[in-house]
């Protein structure tokens, strides 16, 4: 039976990466006063390292590896240019600057209506989702999640596992009884390693990763006035938006799927 969603947040419940995490970045590097520039393509190839203060030290090594820093003095001055960066990045939060995507604010207030329990696995910082989420529906939408698990929490990052077994362990439970949603490969491959089935909507960043063994991919969740693209076969026709109902039957499929395999 469907008993949870667990939702990634950077490039699943917004857009976040293009217009949120690549402009505070940059706005992080202009206030340390470094001539970095993360424009679009360069951001897309960064993004294929989980995690902000890993992404600064993979940029760090790949591009500016004469950095004078010792490990020490490295590891201070990426913990400064994150922090940085996220203030930056709740601003633009609080400015309303990040919209949600087609029918994730509709899915979250439809599972809370049909008490479902609602968690969140991501790198992102707790502050981050917090800030979101308060400012998608008010400080309260807090308390309708059972769990934010977010930020350095575990230690290994997307595509490892641990953050969606962390979840399970967390809310006692089983990964059969719940679903994911996740825009990329690294999360995808993150949530099948811990067992749970995962529907992805794809972004610009993401459309041409492999998404092999996803229970459906598509280009958001749609809305009533905007339906969704199936972008791998669809599950019944027409099939133009996920919610409660949607869900529930991919999940029914799924498990008969699972039974039914020798």
């Amino acid at each position: 039976m469907l008993r949870a969603l667990i939702f990634d947040v950077d490039g699943t419940l917004a857009d976040t990466e293009r217009h949120g995490h690549r402009v505070a970045f940059n706005r992080a590097f202009a206030e340390a006063r470094l001539n970095w520039v993360w424009d679009e393509s360069l951001y897309g190839d960064l993004l294929a390292v989980s995690g902000g203060k890993e992404r600064i030290r993979h940029f760090i090594t790949v591009y500016h590896p004469e950095t004078p820093c010792g490990q020490g003095e490295l590891d201070a001055f990426i913990e400064d240019l994150h922090a940085a960066k996220t203030r930056h990045y709740l601003s633009l939060l609080e400015t309303g600057g990040i919209p949600a995507r087609p029918g994730v604010l509709r899915l979250i207030e439809e599972a809370k209506a049909a008490e479902l329990v609602l968690a969140i696995a991501t790198t992102a910082t707790a502050e981050n989702v917090e800030a979101m989420l308060s400012g998608w529906f008010g400080a309260e939408a807090l308390r309708w999640f059972e769990l934010i698990a977010a930020g350095d929490i575990v230690s290994n990052k997307k595509p490892a596992s641990d953050i969606y077994e962390y979840v399970l362990a967390k809310l006692s439970l089983d990964a059969t009884d719940c679903l994911a949603f996740e825009d990329s490969e690294n999360g995808l491959r993150s949530a099948l390693g811990a067992g749970i089935p995962t529907l992805v909507t794809v972004n610009d960043y993401t459309i041409g990763q492999d998404f092999t063994g996803a229970l459906l991919v598509t280009d958001h969740l749609g809305e009533p006035e905007l339906p969704l693209t199936c972008l791998s076969e669809a599950p019944w026709k027409p099939f133009g938006l996920v919610d409660i109902d949607a869900l529930r039957r991919l999940h029914e499929n799924w498990t008969r799927e699972k039974i039914e395999q020798p």
